[in-house]
């Protein structure tokens, strides 16, 4: 029997045999503790997503004025996704009923492609995040902002086909093609946060070092949560876990991720202050490679 295969003969059997994966959409009834699971999942990620959107807006006046635009792409950043996780609550809560103890399907769709919409937008920006808060030349981020903006744009348009498809040979498909443009945007930031090391301030160092492990882990969790399918996961257990993994993945990679290039940003201005003796809060900025700091006005 099928189900007393390991998770890769099941799989070789699901692909051999065109099965249909059981998707969030399709599910027909959750247990209370499961729909509530991912009701206050998505309740959660809308709070802490307006919250940090507040806190990086404002947070804006306490870093030197080259590091500011990291901030303002984060702030951008939570407020896209906690708008897109207010469409897909509403989404959720309409797609099910209470009916006899169990939530059932009301008739109405639940809206996966929001999330695609929102990494559409936040992914690029959350790569311009990063390279911002380095302060990198322009001669050094542009070209790599060009690249990585192009790859993240492949991998969501790859990815989308596959998480849509009830195919499960679909989904494998798409999901290999996807993680190709994955794999290198991780690459690729890795080498660059690591050549930015020797460059950093001591007090700097420990924090980038960090942020490299951050990226790794949070985004190494969206994959997971694809996978879940495929891996002999099925039906509502699987349902739920890719939500409840796609939403874990996305506070790490947003609010938390940008906590820490809030870090960066307030360590470097004040190891910047202290190396020029300028007050760079009242609109002094040192010079860096000898190409002088905007100035605030």
């Amino acid at each position: 029997m099928i189900s007393s295969m390991p998770d890769f003969a099941l799989l070789g059997s699901l692909v051999d045999q065109g099965d249909v994966l059981d998707r969030l959409s399709t599910v027909q009834s959750l247990t209370p503790s499961q729909f509530n699971l991912i009701y206050n999942a998505f309740s959660f990620a809308i709070a802490t997503m307006f919250a940090s959107a507040l806190f990086f807006f404002n947070a804006r006046s306490e870093v030197g004025s080259k590091y500011r635009l990291a901030l303002l792409v984060s702030g951008l950043v939570v407020s896209i996704a906690g708008y897109h996780y207010f469409r897909i609550f509403n989404s959720w809560d309409a797609a099910y009923s209470l009916q006899n103890g169990a939530y059932t399907l009301t008739g109405a769709p639940f809206n996966d492609a929001y999330r695609y919409v929102d990494w559409l937008l936040t992914v690029p920006l959350l790569l311009v995040e990063t390279v911002a808060v380095l302060a990198l030349t322009g001669k050094e981020a542009r070209p790599l902002l060009i690249k990585l903006v192009i790859a993240s744009v492949v991998m969501i348009a790859t990815g989308y086909p596959g998480e849509i498809s009830d195919n499960i040979t679909t989904r494998i498909i798409w999901g290999t093609v996807s993680t190709i443009p994955f794999v290198y945007i991780l690459y690729v930031l890795w080498i660059e946060l690591s050549k930015s090391l020797v460059r950093q301030p001591a007090a700097v160092q420990t924090l980038v070092r960090n942020m490299r492990l951050l990226l790794l882990f949070s985004w190494g969790v969206y994959p997971i949560a694809y996978l879940l399918p495929m891996l002999g996961i099925t039906g509502t257990t699987a349902s739920i876990g890719v939500q409840l993994g796609y939403t874990v993945a996305d506070v790490l990679a947003k609010p938390i991720f940008g906590l820490l290039v809030f870090a960066i940003a307030l360590t470097k201005t004040r190891v910047d202050q202290e190396n020029s003796g300028l007050p760079i809060e009242l609109g002094y900025a040192p010079e860096i490679d000898g190409i002088p700091a905007p100035v605030q006005s």
